[in-house]
């Protein structure tokens, strides 16, 4: 095939999309230009032939006639010499190009020829690049959630800024670190299951972790792991986490008051048993030692008495075993102090607490009323808090009623199935009601109207009956007296 004719180089100089100029090498004069040239700039080529750099150049100082002319000499000097150049159109716009000017050896003549194409737009990308880059580096430093992107072996491959911070150390060491010297031996565990977990297309993975740089305090972090895949550039399981070292450290308290409502709630609840097994197996007791004391009296005045010593021992025997019967209720209550939740009926947690509230109501001579829900009402809790929480509000209303005269001393307890579905126990008395109670502070522990009295009773019974999902509440009891009650939701299957 034969190469192109020389005329026909001009055809294919002519069909380039970049811009050509050729200037003279000696007097810089422009003596020929391109279709793309003379389109981007607006001048026929005989129309730029007698233009200088002020009539075709940008108005700032770097594109000057002097400065575009030191440009064209450095080609000619060393054959090609690259530069940033504004051209100006016939129109008067601005046009930023990238221009390269190469000094080519004519046959007639040395010339200069430049090449330049359009780079406004480039430049405006490039611009909103930096400072969308810019800002992006502005959050990840200030982000509260760090971010790593960890390989198959756990190697971090990508670290941001807050990463780093939350670890205690700089990107530098944790781009390419292994990221399992950053946990503790449960979370690393707890992370490789994770990531086993999140493949391509899988869901998001939620768990926490404790992370820590190699010697440092660890801390907690709640973390989602997924698996990313952007183009061939990033590929691996992206883990956002964030410290939550504050919120556990809430939950470990709110998990010790708990276990320390328990506690108060056994020791009050031993507490009251223990003053009624001490007033009640001491009467007993006593009698059982002066029947016996009688029959050993009669024994030694009278060694042929023996019916009457066989009434004595008979009339011990009972009072003993009477003792034992409250020993043995007392046992079966404190052997239920470690059951955990479950689901019984409200009324037979009211019987079992029933002995000990009448052995109250009798010692203060306060008639006792029951009005018990014909129906079941079962609600999972644990039994014997709820029981103490029952015995706590027979135990204030019958110490309230001990204070007024004889024939006002009644106390009721109802059971009952609210209208929103719930069990309810409500105690009702007649004595002073609510109002030297200052506002809100019923349940606080931090009023009392019992004259050794702590409050802590209420406190109490509020934290158990809230956290067993219910409501508590006091109201006045019309026309004289106060109404204590709470509600606990039904258990499943009620």
């Amino acid at each position: 095939m034969c190469p192109p004719e020389p005329a026909d180089y001009q055809a294919l100089v002519q069909a380039l999309k970049y811009c050509v100029l050729v200037h003279d090498a000696e007097t810089k004069e422009i003596v020929w230009a391109n279709r793309a040239a003379c389109e981007l700039l607006e001048f026929t080529v005989d129309e730029l032939k007698p233009l200088k750099a002020p009539d075709m150049s940008g108005n700032a100082r770097q594109y000057r006639r002097e400065i575009g002319v030191a440009w064209l000499q450095r080609a000619v000097d060393h054959g090609e010499s690259a530069t940033e150049w504004c051209y100006r159109s016939k129109r008067g716009d601005e046009v930023l190009t990238e221009a390269i000017a190469i000094r080519v050896n004519l046959s007639s003549r040395p010339i200069v020829m430049v090449q330049f194409r359009d780079i406004a737009e480039e430049k405006a990308t490039q611009r909103d690049l930096f400072r969308t880059e810019g800002r992006l580096q502005a959050f990840l430093r200030n982000l509260d959630e760090g971010i790593v992107v960890l390989d198959d072996d756990r190697t971090v491959i990508f670290a941001s800024e807050s990463a780093a911070k939350l670890l205690d150390t700089d990107v530098a060491e944790l781009r390419g670190a292994d990221f399992g010297q950053y946990c503790d031996a449960a979370s690393y565990a707890e992370l490789n299951e994770v990531v086993a977990r999140t493949l391509t297309g899988s869901p998001p993975q939620d768990s926490r972790y404790r992370l820590a740089a190699p010697g440092g305090a660890p801390r907690w972090y709640a973390g989602t792991c997924q698996y990313i895949e952007i183009e061939s550039d990033l590929r691996g399981h992206l883990l956002l986490f964030h410290d939550i070292s504050e919120r556990v450290r809430a939950e470990e308290e709110h998990r010790r008051d708990t276990q320390h409502l328990n506690h108060l709630a056994r020791y009050n609840a031993m507490g009251d048993m223990a003053m009624a097994v001490a007033h009640e197996v001491s009467q007993p007791l006593a009698a059982a030692f002066n029947f016996v004391e009688g029959a050993r009296g009669r024994l030694d005045s009278a060694p042929g008495a023996g019916a009457s010593v066989g009434w004595g021992l008979d009339n011990a025997k009972r009072q003993i075993g009477r003792a034992s019967r409250i020993l043995k209720s007392l046992r079966q209550y404190v052997v239920r102090l470690e059951q955990s939740e479950q689901l019984i009926d409200l009324n037979t947690i009211v019987a079992d607490c029933l002995y000990f509230i009448e052995l109250r109501a009798a010692q203060h001579s306060v008639v006792l009323t029951m009005d018990l829900a014909d129906e079941p009402l079962p609600v999972r809790c644990e039994n014997v808090l709820i029981g103490q929480v029952v015995m706590n509000l027979a135990f204030n209303a019958i110490d309230e009623m001990s204070r007024w005269p004889e024939d006002r001393r009644r106390v009721e307890l109802v059971t009952r199935r609210s209208a929103d579905d719930h069990a309810e126990l409500t105690v009702l008395d007649h004595g002073q009601g609510l109002s030297a109670i200052p506002g809100g502070q019923i349940f606080e522990g931090v009023f009392t109207s019992k004259e050794n009295g702590n409050a802590i009773g209420l406190a109490l019974s509020h934290r158990i009956i809230t956290r067993h999902r219910g409501r508590i509440s006091a109201n006045e009891n019309e026309p004289q007296g106060a109404v204590f009650s709470f509600a606990l939701p039904f258990g499943s299957g009620a």
